[in-house]
């Protein structure tokens, strides 16, 4: 079973995802130039707002490359001093994230050259298990390299293909130098589009010294710039596999239901952090439709806008942008039935003109009804 969420979003002049000079990722499509926000910056957005880990109750992971300084932290909270810890942390993460411990790399600070996706379960549980066997640890080489080596292998079959944190259950994780580790992602999540050809465009800038007494100081501004941004009607497209979600968080039912919540919630209010104290862009979705699909192939709506919508008169993109995605959806539903559908769920809020004939019947009344229908048709008599 699959749960696939598709958003129109239209953002005012923004900076929401800046690419290695500093202006607003693009990309082609459909042989014109669009803006884009990247499927990395918005699965950060969405799983570090507060409103994923309220749904779910369980504290989101850590990806980073400071594993050392978590575990650190739990064993000198535990009465461990960090000159007796450190050494010992340093060895451990060294082993816990890379098969060969000789080629491994920590620096004297702890810090591992990938970073680790890894939940505060398999914090809190490796350091419990450094705690119990820390005078091992500190024994002679023989006896804590076997200490550690046993570690790190209970670690490895406790979450070796499962987790404890709805997040890493949901996007996975990948470790080149820790295969055992891996864990399949049980949610896609597509690149942002503007449905519509865009133009960057550049601010410039200037700064007051508020200091400058008089003009004998100094002339001019005291800093000046310039700036990229854009402004865009963006469709959002992302698709988690129930079954490989429940897979992941050990076949807890309840905790991935709360997983799918908290995803759909993060979806309608998360929003990239990049500029945004220079442009503010807290635009909600105008539309967000939710489809649970038993099986069979993926329904990216993308294809609505191969060819760009134009703005009518002076109406904007986002009306145009319903009306390309409602035809496209009851185009495929023609093409190829809908029989594996479950539920189909619509919230609109925006361009309320606008006729939806094929959403119409589908069209939710609230955030609350449309992601219950979701969790409705996942759980049927729960």
């Amino acid at each position: 079973m699959y749960v696939e969420i598709h958003l129109l979003q239209s953002f005012a002049p923004s900076n929401l995802n800046r690419d290695d000079t500093g202006s607003p990722k693009e990309c082609t499509f459909g042989g014109v130039r669009r803006a884009r926000i990247s499927s990395q910056c918005l699965k950060r957005a969405m799983r570090t707002d507060p409103s994923f880990a309220e749904a779910t109750g369980v504290p989101i992971g850590e990806r980073t490359r400071r594993v050392s300084r978590a575990l650190l932290k739990r064993l000198v909270d535990a009465g461990i001093t960090e000159e007796q810890a450190t050494p010992i942390v340093n060895d451990f993460v060294r082993l816990w994230t890379d098969k060969d411990a000789k080629a491994a790399t920590v620096s004297s600070d702890g810090i591992t050259a990938a970073q680790f996706y890894v939940s505060q379960g398999e914090l809190d549980d490796a350091a419990a298990a450094i705690r119990a066997e820390f005078e091992a640890l500190v024994g002679d080489k023989k006896t804590a390299d076997k200490a550690r080596a046993q570690i790190v292998r209970n670690l490895a079959q406790k979450y070796g293909d499962r987790t404890s944190a709805p997040d890493v259950a949901l996007f996975g994780r990948m470790m080149a130098s820790r295969p055992e580790l891996n864990l399949d992602a049980a949610c896609q999540v597509a690149h942002a589009l503007s449905t519509h050809r865009i133009a960057m465009e550049m601010d410039f800038f200037t700064a007051v010294d508020d200091l400058v007494q008089d003009a004998g100081d100094e002339t001019g501004a005291g800093m000046m710039g310039v700036l990229g941004y854009d402004s865009a009607c963006y469709y959002r497209y992302a698709r988690i596999d129930w079954d490989q979600l429940v897979k992941n968080l050990d076949g807890d039912l309840d905790l991935a239901a709360k997983a799918v919540d908290g995803l759909l919630r993060a979806s309608m209010r998360a929003v990239p952090s990049g500029k945004q104290n220079s442009h503010a862009a807290n635009n909600p979705p105008s539309l967000a439709l939710a489809v649970v699909r038993e099986s069979g192939m993926a329904w990216s709506l993308a294809n609505a806008f191969e060819r760009p919508v134009r703005a009518e008169g002076e109406g904007g993109y986002v009306a145009p942008s319903l009306t390309a995605l409602d035809t496209y959806w009851g185009e495929l539903c023609a093409a190829y039935g809908q029989e594996e559908l479950r539920a189909v769920a619509a919230l609109r809020c925006g361009a309320g003109d606008v006729d939806l004939p094929h959403l119409a019947s589908q069209t939710v009344a609230g955030e609350a009804a449309w992601r219950q229908a979701v969790l409705a048709a996942l759980q049927p008599g729960r």
